[in-house]
């Protein structure tokens, strides 16, 4: 092979690999933008591309993922005129390759800036405590604000948070005394109210012991009275009772003594006695008389005549005894 073939082997090899080099693959999540002669062309996506060469070239590779970036500590001044550091992490992500090419030099040394004089302005019309206690707040305005600024260099901004806020050392210390002092305060309020609340428990319970006493004391009052009622009640209804026996057995003894006499004078009626058996009953009725505790016995004129006493004593019985059985 002579020298002339040497040279168009050559030739053609370099402008294979020249060729097969021309042909590009974009990964997932990324985007190539591609000049053609010093001007913008067009915006690879994933996939495989063919660059020309020495017309073509790849100005920048994008990454679309979400970016986090950690600010170093921003010095800022409160409206109370207390210098603090605070320093945040900005979460980003680029929606449009082209504009984040072309559209600002050093794209997170703009944002930097941007987040430490837009915060510098949010505090500044802030006092200390409400710096310490509104983060959210200070998170959303700046996230609000840089994304309006960002929004023309392609690139949206999801959240910024602030990481750390660190105040003086003097102003850490009044605050520690400060918190230590609330502290001891609500520790006391809550001893005062936790031994006040004992004492109402405690009396409360005295006083729920007093009444329950009372009113044992009472119903036991109570139900000795009732007990005390029925026992009179009783003897009241034993005492009636008895009288009620007593009087009952009384009348059935008069009635016993009456029937007996009764008995005896229709007996005395029915023997048809004589004129010497009614004269010797009115002796010894007089005899039994004259036996009482009277000092003195009335005698009748007629005793001598006592055959006439007996007779008329006989008319009497028949007519008692007549009247009965017509009735």
């Amino acid at each position: 092979m002579d020298f002339f073939g040497i040279v168009v082997a050559a030739a053609v090899i370099i402008l294979l690999f020249i060729f097969i080099k021309g042909f590009r693959i974009v990964p997932q999540a990324q985007v190539f933008v591609v000049e053609h002669l010093g001007s913008f062309k067009c915006e690879w996506e994933t996939g495989i591309h063919y660059l020309w060469p020495f017309v073509d070239r790849i100005a920048g590779k994008v990454s679309l993922k979400e970016k986090v970036v950690d600010f170093k500590p921003q010095p800022v001044i409160t409206k109370d005129n207390v210098t603090m550091q605070i320093d945040t992490v900005v979460f980003y992500q680029v929606t449009n390759a082209k504009q984040y090419i072309y559209g600002v030099e050093r794209p997170l040394q703009a944002i930097e800036n941007l987040s430490a004089t837009t915060l510098r302005n949010i505090i500044g019309e802030m006092e200390l405590d409400a710096t310490l206690t509104s983060r959210d707040v200070i998170n959303t305005k700046i996230t609000s604000i840089l994304d309006q600024a960002t929004d023309r260099w392609g690139i949206k901004v999801n959240r910024v948070e602030l990481k750390n806020i660190l105040p003086p050392r003097e102003i850490q210390d009044a605050m520690e005394k400060q918190m230590k002092a609330e502290r001891e305060r609500r520790e006391k309020i809550l001893q005062a109210e936790g031994d006040k609340k004992s004492q109402i428990l405690v009396a409360e319970g005295e006083k729920e012991s007093q009444i329950l006493r009372a009113q044992a004391k009472k119903e036991a009052q109570i139900l000795e009275a009732e007990a005390q009622k029925q026992a009179m009640i009783l003897r009241a209804d034993a005492v009636r009772e008895q009288k009620i026996l007593e009087a009952t057995g009384e009348a059935k003894a008069i009635e016993m003594v009456q029937q007996a006499l009764a008995d005896s004078i229709v007996k005395l009626n029915s023997a048809n006695p004589n004129d010497k058996v009614i004269q010797l009953k009115s002796l010894e009725s007089f005899a039994k008389a004259a036996d009482g505790r009277a000092t003195k016995i009335i005698i009748p004129s007629e005793i001598q005549g006592l055959a006439g006493l007996a007779t008329g004593l006989k008319s009497i019985l028949e007519k008692d005894e007549t009247t009965k059985e017509s009735n």
